[in-house]
C-alpha cells in the first residue's frame, strides 16, 4: 500500500538530498554487424544504435516528468567494439569510433560506452590493432568511451596489457593535452568487469547479454548523509540499519523507473545498479557521508573501516529492493567528481596510497585521479597492476581511470566539468617500475581452494 508519509519523503529526497536517477543505459548487440563486413560495419553499427535507442531520451524525459524523478543521463552501451569488429584494420576501428559518436549526437546522449577491449587473459592480433586506436579515438570524438578489462580472479593479470595500456593512457593524454587530456576521463582499465554496468566511462554491452537491456543506475549520496545525520551519536549497527533502509527506498525508486522505461521501450528489463555515484554539487558526497559517520576528514585513519560499513550496508539494503542487481553496486569514490574527495585531496589528507586501501572494501577503484604529466608509462602501468592485484585476489571489480595532466604539477588543478567535475593533481611515487613491466607475461590466477 501508498503511504503518504513514504511520499512525502522521496519528495523531500528529490528536492533537498539531491536523490536521482544517475543514467538509464540501454546495452545493445553488435554482432550482427560483423556481417556487413569491414566495409560495412561503422554504417551498420550507426543504422543499428540509431533505431534500437530512437525513443530512449524521450521515453526518459517522458518518465521524469510524469514521476517527478530526474534522470540524469540517458545512455547507451555496445558489446566490445575489439570482438564484434575483430575484422577491422586500425582504420576501420576509428571509422566505427566516429560512428558511435555520431549516433550518441543524433540520439542526443552525453556518452557512448563500448569502445572496449577483454584482453585479461591474452591478446588477439585484433585486440592489439584496436587497443592502438584509443588515444586517437577518444581524440577525435567527444562522447566515445572506452574500457579495457586486464585480469579476472579465474584468469590472472595479463601484464603484457598492463604494459600497453599504462602506454596508451600516455598516449591519450597527449592527444587530449589542450582540454586537460580528458580523453583519460574517458578510459577505465579494468578487473573483472561486469558486463551489464550501466556507468560510463566503463560500460559495455556484454556478450553473453542478449539484443538489447535496459541498466539503470541509481544514486542518492545524500540522502544517505543526511539520514545518518539525523541518528546522532547512535551506535554503529543503527548507523548500518539506518544506510540499509535508505538504500532501499533508494533502490525502489530506482527499480519503478527501470521497469517502466523497459515497458514503454519494449526493452527486457536488465539489473538495477545501487552504487552511491557522487557528484561536484555540495552535499552529493560519498566522502561526506564517511566524515558524518564520524571520520574526521576523509582519507585520515577510520575511512576504509566506515567505508567498508557504508558499502556493505547499501548492498544489503539494495539487494531486497529490486528483482534483478547487478553492475557495480555500491559506493563509488572519484575524486574528481565528488566534492568532499576534492578538499580531502587538496588539504593532503587523502592520498593516492589511502585510496587504494579504500578500493579493497568498495565498488571499482582509483577513479578519477589527477596525476602529474610527466608521470611515466611504466609508473601508471604499475598502479593499474596495483589495483589488479587487489581485485583478482578479492573477487572484486575494481578499476583504474587515471589522468596524467599534460604539462601539470602536483598542486594543479583540472577542470573537466559538467559530472567530471575537477581533480586536484596528486602526488605519486615515481619510483621506477619498468623492470617489473617489462617482464611481461601473466601474474598466475590466485588459489581459491586455500582461502582464509
Amino acid at each position: 500500500m501508498i503511504n503518504v508519509g513514504d511520499i512525502l519523503e522521496t519528495v523531500n529526497m528529490i528536492s533537498n538530498d539531491h536523490l536521482d536517477i544517475r543514467t538509464v543505459t540501454m546495452g545493445i548487440s553488435l554482432l550482427d554487424c560483423a556481417s556487413a563486413g569491414k566495409d560495412g560495419f561503422a554504417d551498420a553499427v550507426y543504422e543499428k544504435i540509431t533505431a534500437k535507442a530512437k525513443d530512449l531520451v524521450k521515453v526518459g524525459e517522458e518518465i521524469e516528468k510524469e514521476y517527478g524523478i530526474p534522470i540524469i543521463n540517458k545512455r547507451v552501451s555496445v558489446t566490445p567494439v575489439a570482438i564484434a569488429g575483430a575484422m577491422l584494420d586500425e582504420e576501420g576501428f576509428l571509422k566505427t569510433a566516429k560512428a558511435l559518436d555520431r549516433a550518441a549526437e543524433t540520439l542526443g546522449i552525453n556518452f557512448i560506452g563500448g569502445y572496449s577491449a577483454l584482453v585479461q587473459k591474452g591478446m588477439s592480433d585484433a585486440d592489439r590493432r584496436f587497443i592502438a586506436t584509443i588515444p586517437e579515438a577518444l581524440a577525435l570524438t567527444e562522447r566515445v568511451c572506452s574500457s579495457v578489462n586486464i585480469g579476472s580472479t579465474k584468469s590472472g593479470i595479463n601484464m603484457d596489457a598492463v604494459r600497453t595500456v599504462g602506454e596508451t593512457v600516455k598516449r591519450t593524454a597527449y592527444l587530449t593535452r589542450e582540454n586537460g587530456s580528458i580523453g583519460c576521463a574517458k578510459l577505465v582499465v579494468f578487473t573483472n568487469a561486469p558486463e551489464d554496468n550501466p556507468f560510463m566511462a566503463g560500460a559495455f554491452h556484454g556478450v553473453s547479454e542478449g539484443e538489447t537491456v535496459l541498466n539503470v543506475g541509481v544514486s542518492g549520496p545524500g540522502v544517505v548523509k543526511s539520514a545518518i545525520e539525523k541518528l546522532g551519536s547512535a551506535d554503529l549497527e543503527a548507523v548500518a540499519e539506518e544506510i540499509k533502509r535508505t538504500a532501499f527506498k533508494i533502490t525502489r525508486v530506482g527499480q519503478l523507473v527501470a521497469l517502466e522505461a523497459s515497458r514503454r521501450l519494449g526493452v527486457p528489463f536488465g539489473i538495477v545498479d545501487l552504487s552511491l555515484a557522487p557528484t561536484p554539487a555540495v552535499g552529493d558526497s560519498v566522502a561526506e557521508i564517511l566524515e558524518a559517520i564520524g571520520v574526521g576528514r576523509c582519507g585520515g585513519c577510520g575511512t576504509t573501516a566506515a567505508l567498508a560499513l557504508l558499502n556493505d550496508a547499501v548492498k544489503k539494503g539494495g539487494v531486497m529492493a529490486s528483482s534483478k542487481v547487478g553492475g557495480l553496486s555500491g559506493a563509488f569514490i572519484p575524486v574528481s567528481e565528488d566534492a568532499g574527495m576534492i578538499r580531502a585531496a587538496e588539504d593532503g589528507t587523502l592520498c593516492i596510497e589511502k585510496l587504494e586501501a579504500m578500493t579493497a572494501v568498495c565498488s571499482v577503484g582509483l577513479d578519477m585521479i589527477a596525476v602529474p604529466g610527466d608521470t611515466t608509462a611504466a609508473v601508471i602501468s604499475a598502479l593499474i597492476a596495483d589495483e589488479a592485484a587487489i581485485g583478482v585476489v578479492n573477487s572484486k571489480t575494481t578499476a583504474v581511470r587515471v589522468i596524467p595532466a599534460y604539462g601539470k604539477a602536483v598542486g594543479d588543478r583540472v577542470d573537466f566539468g559538467g559530472l567530471l567535475g575537477s581533480a586536484p593533481v596528486m602526488s605519486i611515487k615515481q619510483t621506477d617500475p619498468s623492470a617489473l613491466i617489462n617482464r611481461g607475461g601473466l601474474i598466475p590466477a590466485p588459489i581459491q581452494s586455500l582461502k582464509n
